[in-house]
């Protein structure tokens, strides 16, 4: 279609030697009087009211306006263009289509008029129902354009915080070959962010490494803050630490690191490693950091025999082993069972000088809980907690649940208080489990202190701790108080089960007391 309106614009403006007439043998323009006249008085600089007067019976169709916009597209005479824009919309009650809009923003761009063609964009724009890009692509080659008025559009849409759309257009731009300039990429990220779309500032920044649109300074400091207001800095600098083994200060290393790994843990590792080899071939990350990611994708992957060879290729070029990448091969062990291997690896690790982190130990102790290793589950923890590291309460929570063991229950209860002292925060979750391991290995005093302990933090019992506890009591026999938190558990509006009544009236059958066990089998009955 672009072509097809080419060749009719070509038909009617004749190159300036055969402008002064037509030949028998050509259809002439039926407009070109018209066409000629309006230029000429638009030459001339004639008032809208002289314009006006002189044009007031005509027709102008919005194929007649274009035409004459054409003409007046060259820089010396654009402001002859706007004012005929304006004219004609104003002075004839026009309502002008949006590929006149194209058009004039074309000639006023080319022209740097860009104070006007901003303002003709945006009043396009606003209106949801145009479609000034297509417009725009469409008048492109027949306005002698410029790649600058796509900037414009991109930044205009940015202002007015219609960034899914302006990145829409950056994308189909970009795939149409046009690079935009690095203002356009940090005017969309900078109103994104300040919008607080953060997601959406990651994928800009993503596609604009991809169509080689690469960031200068202020690019940087927009995705630093960013990273600032999302709250992940900290995260992606100790990351770095772990790779590096020092603290990082190299903000675009910060920025385009933290945008690989992004990409890798949406599972997009071919586009990851895609992003990883742009970034490399512009130095734009470190070449050890560079590897390290690409052992991490290819563990993801579950690849691990690449993931060596790479490992290994690493080790070959003279770049050190880190941290980060032995974690990475340790987690991929612990989660096939490989426990093993995954304590020889912590050994190798500590052997060459590197220092296991808080993940490391977690992954240890998460494997070994999985695959029945309740020893290892808890020496790998006692070691983390000796090295002043926190185990996350979920990890933590997960490790008691699976202990069978009442020496372990209470090798873990040692180190809770450890853990407490280093900062440890347990939850409700923490104390219940703690409490049924020690219900379920007969020892319910320490249950009992368990639970004095819990209210003592302001931790309130929950439905699981109580029933724990008033079982407990009544299989040793104390079902008078087990009665009792039977009592502070209706008080706290926590609703007892079956299990809970059963036990009641089983205790106190055992011990003959009929009385009592008919009461709380009519009580139990009453709730059912």
């Amino acid at each position: 279609m672009r072509r097809l309106g080419e060749q009719k614009w070509r038909n009617f403006i004749l190159p300036s030697k055969v402008t002064h007439g037509f030949s028998s043998k050509t259809n002439p323009n039926p407009n070109e009087f018209l066409i000629k006249a309006i230029s000429k008085s638009l030459l001339h600089n004639e008032t809208w009211e002289t314009l006006s007067t002189k044009y007031s019976t005509v027709n102008l169709s919005n194929s007649v306006i274009q035409q004459i916009l054409l003409r007046f597209k060259q820089p010396e005479t654009a402001k002859s263009a706007l004012n005929f824009f304006h004219w004609s919309a104003h002075n004839r009650n026009l309502r002008h289509g949006i590929s006149t809009y194209a058009v004039t923003i074309h000639i006023l761009v080319k022209s740097r008029l860009l104070i006007d063609a901003r303002a003709l964009i945006e009043s396009s724009i606003s209106n949801s129902d145009s479609d000034l890009f297509n417009s725009l692509l469409d008048t492109y080659e027949i306005s002698s354009s410029t790649p600058l008025v796509f900037d414009l559009l991109v930044q205009c849409y940015a202002k007015l915080r219609n960034f899914e759309i302006g990145f829409e257009v950056f994308q189909k731009l970009s795939n149409r070959g046009f690079v935009l300039s690095v203002i356009t990429l940090n005017t969309l990220l900078q109103y994104a962010v300040k919008s607080n779309r953060i997601d959406l500032v990651w994928r800009i920044y993503e596609v604009a490494i991809e169509k080689r649109t690469y960031p200068n300074e202020t690019t940087i400091q927009i995705m630093i803050s960013a990273l600032c207001k999302e709250g992940k800095l900290k995260e992606v600098v100790d990351l770095l630490d772990k790779i590096q083994g020092k603290r990082s200060s190299s903000a675009p290393l910060i920025v385009n690191t933290s945008l690989v790994f992004r990409v890798l843990g949406e599972n997009r590792i071919e586009e990851g490693m895609s992003l990883l080899k742009r970034l490399l071939q512009k130095n734009m990350v470190l070449d050890v950091i560079g590897y390290s990611i690409v052992v991490y994708a290819k563990i993801k992957q579950g690849d691990l025999e690449y993931a060596r060879k790479v490992f290994d290729e690493m080790l070959q070029r003279g770049f050190d082993a880190n941290a980060f990448v032995y974690t990475g091969f340790i987690k991929a062990c612990c989660e096939k069972g490989e426990i093993e291997e995954a304590g020889r690896l912590l050994n190798e690790m500590e052997s060459s000088g590197l220092n296991p982190y808080d993940e490391t130990f977690i992954y240890l102790i998460e494997g070994c809980a999985r695959f029945g290793k309740e020893e290892g589950s808890l020496k790998y923890c006692e070691i983390m907690v000796a090295r002043g590291l926190r185990p996350s309460c979920l990890v933590f929570n997960e490790m008691v649940e699976r202990l069978s063991k009442i020496e372990n229950v209470k090798h873990a209860n040692e180190i809770l208080t450890k853990s407490i002292d280093n900062g440890f925060m347990p939850n409700e979750d923490t104390y219940s489990r703690m409490i049924r391991g020690f219900v379920e290995g007969n020892d319910i005093e320490q249950a009992l202190k368990l639970f004095y302990e819990m209210e003592y933090r302001k931790i309130s019992p929950g439905f699981t701790v109580f029933r724990s506890l008033i079982v407990g009591l009544c299989a040793c026999g104390k079902v008078e108080a087990g009665e009792k938190y039977l009592r502070i558990m209706k008080k706290r509006l926590i609703e007892p089960n079956a299990d809970i009544y059963d036990a009641l009236v089983n205790a106190f059958q055992k011990a003959g007391d009929k009385t009592n066990a008919d009461r709380v089998y009519d009580e139990m009955m009453l709730i059912r």
